[in-house]
């Protein structure tokens, strides 16, 4: 009996360092919690972990405490995530309730970089994207240069190393998280990069699609992969907002729509307009990019999507599924799966990428190209 209790005791033991217990934060749009939320618990309960959340519906955040091998934590990136566009791992969780809040910042800021060899990259102070979350703008921006300066002095910061960010995630002007975040979180503060609307882009959702090149594309990628001269194909294109923007990258663009289209994609020497059905449309000569943001049951999208790149009409796309009723996160999953089947089975090999973008709304993007012919059964 005693050998079994100590075996036991080992055993437990070993199970404790094996598994890795992290307080995580995430990110969403507000509304998509749920989603954000199952993602991440399906991760970290495959295999010997676990993982519970904890949200409000509409806060644009959640928490999720989960229990894992170190190895699931460091196979996490950003773009894993669908509807996840921000995470990190919390360390302290800080009451602000006396005047002085600085100093009690400064404290965890010291604390979050007990361990951490190198001095934190980069600052982010972060809040959730809601008109409450909104709020805290005017406090953040009057403390974020006292912080700054602070742990620059201190050696705790610089901007020109490698190191981690210090992440502080206000709820409310009284309440923070307080993390760090290291490369396989976005590295834009809340998970998204910040955009201009240009005044000549026919609509707003020409954001859309600038915003789905800088997250799915590195720049190296960017000059490789939107130079000028390039042929673009934009289904459903009226009023022409994503048609702008391929323009903007010096393509020439065959914009496909029976409705009108508007502002500088007007009239545009490098624009062929064609009032068709975009579900009907199909190039005489291979192009190398189609666009799509049509609204349309998210599965008849993936079907057009998947037989332009079988067929090979187009070598890259960018497409937006337009999200039902719920389950939301399993209707995505689908459509994804519907694609990467269909390539595989065409022995096409891809890359396959699908996020919710800050200037989505009730959608996903997602990126898919062509590279080259299958070798294995994976994809």
């Amino acid at each position: 009996m005693r050998f079994q209790v100590k075996f036991l005791g080992l055993f437990a033991r070993a199970l404790f360092f094996y598994l890795c217990a992290m307080d995580i934060l995430l990110q969403c749009r507000p509304g998509f919690e749920r989603e954000a939320a199952q993602e991440v618990v399906d991760r970290f309960t495959t295999g010997k972990g676990s993982a519970e959340s904890k949200f409000e519906r509409e806060s644009g955040f959640v928490r999720i405490s989960a229990k894992a091998p170190r190895e699931a934590y460091a196979a996490i990136h950003w773009k894993d995530w669908i509807f996840v566009r921000q995470w990190w791992c919390i360390h302290t969780e800080l009451a602000l309730t006396g005047t002085d809040r600085l100093n009690p910042i400064l404290l965890a800021a010291r604390n979050a970089h007990d361990g951490v060899e190198l001095p934190f990259s980069d600052l982010f102070l972060e809040m959730p994207d809601t008109n409450e979350g909104r709020q805290s703008k005017k406090f953040l921006s009057h403390i974020e240069p006292l912080i700054f300066t602070e742990l620059e002095h201190e050696g705790l910061l610089d901007v020109q190393g490698d190191g981690p960010r210090l992440c502080l995630f206000f709820i409310s002007a009284t309440e923070a998280l307080v993390g760090v975040a290291d490369e396989r979180s976005a590295p834009w503060s809340m998970g998204f990069p910040r955009l201009r609307f240009p005044a000549e882009a026919p609509s707003r959702s020409t954001l859309k699609l600038a915003e789905a090149f800088e997250v799915f594309l590195s720049p190296r990628e960017q000059d490789l992969l939107l130079r000028s001269g390039m042929k673009a194909v934009d289904l459903g294109a009226a009023p022409g907002g994503w048609t702008w923007q391929l323009l903007a990258r010096g393509m020439r663009v065959t914009a496909v729509d029976n409705g009108p289209l508007k502002g500088g994609a007007l009239g545009h020497p490098s624009v062929t307009h064609l009032k068709a059905d975009g579900f009907c449309y199909r190039p005489k000569v291979p192009v190398d990019w189609v666009v799509c943001d049509m609204v349309e049951q998210p599965g008849r999208v993936a079907d057009l999507m998947l037989d332009w790149m079988v067929k090979g009409y187009a070598q890259t796309a960018i497409f937006n599924l337009k999200l039902q009723k719920h389950p939301r996160l399993q209707e995505v999953r689908n459509s994804l799966e519907t694609i990467r089947k269909g390539l595989l089975d065409a022995g096409i090999r891809g890359r396959l990428i699908a996020r919710q973008l800050y200037h989505d709304r009730e959608e996903i993007t997602v990126y898919l190209r062509r590279e080259g012919k299958a070798k294995a059964s994976g994809w």
